[in-house]
């Protein structure tokens, strides 16, 4: 992903299971732009290809933030759709037991941000970091939260707006997300979800927009040497 120098930030309400967080820098010029745009203390979009880093420097801008002794934010809450880009049937086990999948990137990212195996789990426990799908996303109000929204291009319109709805006071929103990887099937719940980030584009005093391209890709050369090939080949997605 971009380039990492550990950095000494703590967060107090670990104690003695301070987690120290990596100092990452941009790589390219769309992921520089994103941290100028985040300090502005604005709500954030960042579309655009995989392999950008858009889930991975969203958190750790979060993270940052949240562990700042300064910060009036005082957790992150990472909202996804727990559909899969495959039907698989029932997953077994409880509620938490099933979500557990869907968690496997945060816990890859925070666990490489850390430089330590537990740290997503540590994370978890001092709340710093909580885990929701959209399935359990109304009738709450997530008030000093920064709500991570990944791959938005999966939620409908509905979603989307239940989401959003959700924010009460110092609250920051970061939407990630790219249209050509939908798991939407049907054409109305497509268009629901452009049409939200179509609305959050035309409020510049809340939303900065970040636009990340092919040439932004840091995954792996093989990686963007496919997508560039596939968006000659295929721009609409295969």
């Amino acid at each position: 992903m971009a380039k990492k120098k550990q950095k000494q930030i703590k967060s107090p309400a670990l104690g003695s299971s301070a987690l120290v967080l990596k100092n990452i820098k941009p790589m390219t010029k769309t992921q520089a732009e994103f941290f100028a745009n985040y300090d502005t203390c604005k709500s954030q979009v960042l579309m655009g290809s995989s392999g950008t880093g858009k889930t991975f420097l969203s958190l750790y801008k979060a993270l940052q933030e949240v562990h700042n002794p300064d910060s009036e934010y005082n957790r992150i809450v990472i909202v996804r759709s727990a559909v899969p880009t495959r039907d698989m049937g029932f997953l077994p086990g409880n509620l938490a037991e099933k979500g557990e999948v869907y968690e496997l990137p945060y816990r890859s990212i925070c666990n490489e941000l850390f430089r330590r195996g537990d740290a997503y789990e540590i994370l978890r426990k001092h709340r710093d970091i909580e885990f929701i799908t959209t399935s359990f996303i109304r009738g709450i109000t997530l008030d000093r939260t920064i709500i991570l929204v990944d791959e938005y291009q999966s939620l409908n319109g509905h979603e989307l707006e239940s989401i959003i709805t959700r924010a009460g006071k110092f609250t920051k929103i970061l939407l990630c997300g790219d249209f050509v990887q939908t798991d939407l099937t049907k054409f109305s719940e497509k268009e629901g979800s452009k049409k939200f980030i179509q609305v959050v584009q035309n409020m510049p005093d809340d939303f900065s927009i970040n636009k990340f391209s092919e040439q932004d890709i840091v995954r792996s050369g093989l990686v963007k040497n496919f997508l560039l090939q596939r968006m000659r080949q295929f721009p609409d997605g295969i």
